[in-house]
């Protein structure tokens, strides 16, 4: 691969000593296993010896999945183009981690591209098989969502799951839910609760995004009319329907401003409910008709983790307003030089919003991105390596420490 395709410096060093300790445990059990077998185990009985086998194998299986977990992040950074511009999108995930709460230290998140429609992360410090903690979050993309801003939409929701279990805030939302739900017993409580893993994290991208946010997630949710509207008891994701009213909902209560309602109204017009058998558009309505108590709860949530400030309170509230946005594209003109160092979350933000609002065209967004991706790559992987570089002997240690056996 090339340099600008690289991993991350930290991630690839987390990775590195992950699988390595993984092997020195896994080759420790077996030469335990041996001399066992060797010695005291000679006289055990075939089951006892079997047991002892059984899981010395399954250690070894183990081993073997934790590698090939990180084998299509490795490997794809050799693909033309494609690794260039996941390393951007690293650079995006790390910008998008980033919040303004103290003593929130983000995770270093790594990006592939996977077939299928569903993009999902595995969070850092999650079990992997074998019961190790995942050194790095791994975001999948969906190759189909590699066109202009919408990727950034996609990448953002699955970064806020992992923001979200930072703060804990599915345990302490929860909590409200619960006692709201007690004091209103006939409300939607209890559908928010089980959706608000999937809403927090709608949450993150909206309030990293703005627009950009709602207008990927109609991207990825406009379906035949049946998946729209149907809802799953054991599904975490809400309704497509009614999750793109709430994600309008968030954007309108952190960023106030017409774009959001003129938002609902497209896509009511392009999902009539009319038509819908009398009890089922029964519940949507009712559910739609509490979004607006859920938004309030949110954005009012408090928790230890926030250091006392709502949830509401920790986006750049000034920076992603519309107007703002629309005023920094007319400012930047689309250079890309200047664009380029902004934050990349900034640059989707902005460019998301004029090609909402008619400013740009989308294959004029698409060239903009590709180039911008390229250049957040280049920086990415340049910048640890003349750290490196002025660390002088330093380099050495730590390339003799990583390298597989």
């Amino acid at each position: 691969m090339v340099l600008a395709a690289a991993l991350p410096a930290d991630a690839q060093l987390a990775i590195e000593r992950f699988l390595h300790r993984g092997r020195e445990r896994l080759r420790a059990k077996v030469h335990e296993f041996l001399r066992w077998l060797r010695g005291p185990g000679r006289a055990a009985s075939a089951a006892q010896q079997q047991k002892r086998f059984v899981l010395v194998r399954l250690e070894f299986n183990a081993v073997l999945s934790q590698f090939d977990l990180f084998t299509e992040v490795v490997t794809q950074r050799s693909e033309a183009d494609t690794g260039v511009w996941l390393s951007g999108l690293d650079a995006l995930a790390d910008d998008a981690l980033r919040i303004d709460v103290e003593g929130v230290v983000p995770a270093r998140a790594v990006c592939y591209l996977a077939r299928g429609a569903g993009a999902a992360i595995r969070r850092a410090h999650t079990r992997l098989p074998g019961g190790q903690p995942n050194p790095v979050a791994i975001i999948r993309i969906p190759r189909e969502r590699m066109i202009g801003s919408g990727i950034a939409s996609s990448l953002i929701h699955e970064v806020g799951h992992q923001g979200a279990a930072h703060l804990d805030l599915v345990t302490s939302l929860r909590a409200d839910i619960r006692r709201a739900a007690a004091a209103e017993p006939g409300g939607q409580w209890l559908t928010w609760d089980r959706w608000i893993s999937e809403i927090v994290a709608d949450l993150w991208s909206v309030g990293k995004l703005g627009l950009t946010s709602t207008t990927g997630l109609l991207a990825v949710v406009s379906l035949p009319k049946f998946f729209v509207f149907r809802d799953s008891e054991d599904d975490p994701h809400p309704t497509p329907y009614l999750r793109v009213l709430i994600s309008s909902a968030l954007g309108e209560a952190l960023y106030p401003h017409p774009q959001w309602e003129a938002m609902r109204t497209t896509w009511k017009q392009m999902y009539p409910i009319d038509a819908l058998p009398p009890a089922h558009r029964s519940r949507i309505e009712h559910t739609e008709a509490a979004i607006g108590k859920l938004v309030n709860l949110l954005v009012h949530h408090r928790s230890s983790a926030l250091k006392g400030r709502e949830l509401g309170e920790i986006w750049p509230l000034q920076e992603r307003h519309p107007v703002h946005l629309s005023r920094l594209h007319r400012k930047w003109d689309n250079d890309v030089a200047v664009m380029a160092r902004q934050s990349p979350s900034l640059v989707f933000a902005v460019l998301g919003q004029a090609k909402a609002t008619g400013a740009i065209s989308p294959e004029t967004e698409n060239l903009l991105l590709t180039r911008l991706l390229t250049v957040w790559a280049v920086r990415s992987s340049l910048d640890p390596a003349r750290h490196s570089i002025c660390r002088g002997t330093k380099v050495m240690e730590i390339s003799s420490e990583t390298q597989f056996e």
